[in-house]
């Protein structure tokens, strides 16, 4: 069979290919995504990325930048411009029950300590020995390291990372326990999958391991 278009005939492959696109792609309108592209995308490469582009700086660079701040470029501040207006609409403009605010974040020092701020929030700092940098605590995980033998779960020792996806913090786990292992002399012993727990909820004799 044959469909008709405008006065001409799309023959039986044509149809097909079609059809395969559709159930490829439902929403022409939409790009079609590369999970494959996405999971073998590293953080560092798309901050090389920004950087290269000119999208996106740490604040104060070649003075060794300063946490949490950063300079937008051109392309970033729009982008930047784009993101909190499609924010700002679907929270805000879209709904009948919210409005905006913006206010100052510079208070008097009395507003942060009747809010609780002062007294009630802290972050818990930790300093390597090795690397000799300093982490937030409450973005480290550990994990034991444990023989994957059937008669007895035998600790080994223990891993630290930082916060980061799935696949990233058992690479970073299985770098460390190698290196744990083989000075204990048991190199290429089996081990258990990695469960990662939260640093701050570390007792006082795992920390000292």
């Amino acid at each position: 069979s044959s469909l008709h278009r405008h006065g001409s005939t799309v023959s039986d492959g044509e149809n097909k290919v079609v059809e395969a696109k559709v159930a490829a792609n439902p929403n022409p309108n939409l790009p079609i995504v590369n999970k494959e592209a996405y999971e073998k995308l590293k953080m560092d490469e798309v901050v090389s990325l920004c950087k290269r582009r000119g999208i996106i700086f740490p604040s104060s660079e070649i003075y060794n930048g300063f946490a949490g701040f950063y300079d937008y470029g051109p392309l970033g501040a729009e982008l930047k411009r784009n993101v909190k207006d499609a924010w700002w609409k679907h929270f805000v403009i879209r709904r009948e029950d919210v409005v905006g605010l913006d206010s100052s974040i510079i208070h008097n020092p009395t507003t942060w300590k009747s809010s609780g701020h002062l007294d009630g929030f802290s972050d818990p700092m930790v300093d390597c020995k090795e690397t000799k940098l300093r982490f937030r605590a409450d973005q480290l995980f550990y994990a034991q390291i444990i023989a994957n033998d059937d008669e007895e779960e035998k600790i080994l020792g223990y891993v630290c990372v930082q916060e980061a996806n799935d696949a990233d913090m058992v690479k970073a786990a299985k770098k460390q326990s190698k290196k744990i292992l083989k000075a204990q002399g048991l190199s290429g012993t089996k081990t258990k999958a990695f469960a990662f727990k939260e640093l701050t909820e570390a007792t006082e004799d795992e920390i000292s391991m």
